[in-house]
This record gives structure tokens, C-alpha cells and sequence, in this order.
């Protein structure tokens, strides 16, 4: 089979232009560039109680230490880049309450501490959100370093007052979101 001059022209063309095309050299080192950072979000502390119970009780002021060691776990502490604890609080009782929370090192030192004044209902949900490791947060050594938590409870009114409002209670929520450095 005899090729044309058409075939042989366009066979040159495709190896001239294989010849000419512009390509990079390949970068085998790549896999060193690779960053993995994952975002990890959890529940932290959820704290709720009737103001038929805090009616009842005898004391104004009720205080509780929560052990908390997932940040203290060696990989996490190791590899914490930054992050944010949310804090929601919710009061629905005729009280207004101050709440403040310690953030604790394993001897039961203080590291950090955050107050929240609520007013008797009705009131809006009080939303708080703390950084830590950013330029602008906090110091990402007080995560590092906490293995629990203080909760302090001030009742500022009375114990006796029953709010209007249906199944009146005081709730405390907080949650976390963490980037971690994986590679």
C-alpha cells in the first residue's frame, strides 16, 4: 500500500507539533506540599434545669467542675491549629442569672474564664463565640492545656418568683469547632 502525500504531510505535522508543544516537567515532590486540615465540630457542655429546681433550692449560688480530656489526648494537643467555642445561653425563668465558666488545667488552675449576665424573661438567647489561635483569639495554648471545666451558677433574684412563660428554665449550651494539621 502506497501512502499518499497527504498522509505524509499530516504524519509531519503531528510530530512537529509533538516536538514543539509545551509542557512542564513533572514535579515528583508534590506529595510534600500536600496539607491536610481537617475541620472537627463536637458538643462540649449542655446544661439545663427548671426553675421548679432552682426554686427548690436552698443555695443561690451552685457551682460544678466537669472533667473534659479530649483536648488534652496527644493527638489533638499536638496537632490544634485554631478554633472557636460557641456558647449559647437561654434563660426562660422570672431570675436573672450571672454564669460564669472556668476553663481548668489538670491541678484545677484557672486558664481562661468567661461571664455571662442574663436578664429574667424574656430575654433573647445570648450567642457568644470565643477564637483561639487566630491573630485576633485567644491564646490556642489554654485549649491545649484544659482538662475540665467550672461552671458557677448565680441566681441574682429570688427563689420563690415563677416565670409566665411555659416550662421556664435556664440552658447553657456550648459547642466547638477545630482545625487540626493532619499532614
Amino acid at each position: 500500500m502506497m501512502r499518499t502525500t497527504g498522509d505524509i504531510k499530516g504524519f509531519m505535522i503531528l510530530l512537529l507539533m509533538l516536538l514543539t508543544a509545551c509542557s512542564e516537567p513533572t514535579d515528583f515532590n508534590q506529595a510534600d506540599d500536600l496539607m491536610l486540615e481537617p475541620v472537627v465540630e463536637a458538643s462540649i457542655l449542655y446544661i439545663e434545669s427548671p426553675e421548679e429546681v432552682i426554686n427548690e433550692s436552698d443555695f443561690t449560688s451552685f457551682t460544678y467542675d466537669f472533667n473534659f480530656d479530649a483536648f488534652g489526648e496527644k493527638f489533638v494537643s499536638e496537632n490544634l491549629i485554631d478554633g472557636m467555642i460557641a456558647f449559647e445561653l437561654e434563660n426562660t425563668t422570672s431570675k436573672p442569672f450571672t454564669i460564669t465558666l472556668e476553663f481548668l488545667d489538670e491541678g484545677g488552675n484557672t486558664l481562661f474564664t468567661q461571664v455571662f449576665e442574663l436578664d429574667a424573661a424574656p430575654t433573647a438567647i445570648l450567642y457568644r463565640e470565643v477564637f483561639f489561635g487566630t491573630p485576633s483569639g485567644q491564646d490556642i495554648n489554654i485549649i491545649r492545656n484544659t482538662s475540665g471545666f467550672r461552671v458557677t451558677a448565680d441566681n441574682e433574684g429570688d427563689t420563690s418568683s415563677v416565670s409566665s412563660l411555659p416550662d421556664p428554665k435556664i440552658i447553657f449550651r456550648s459547642s466547638a469547632k477545630f482545625r487540626l494539621s493532619i499532614l
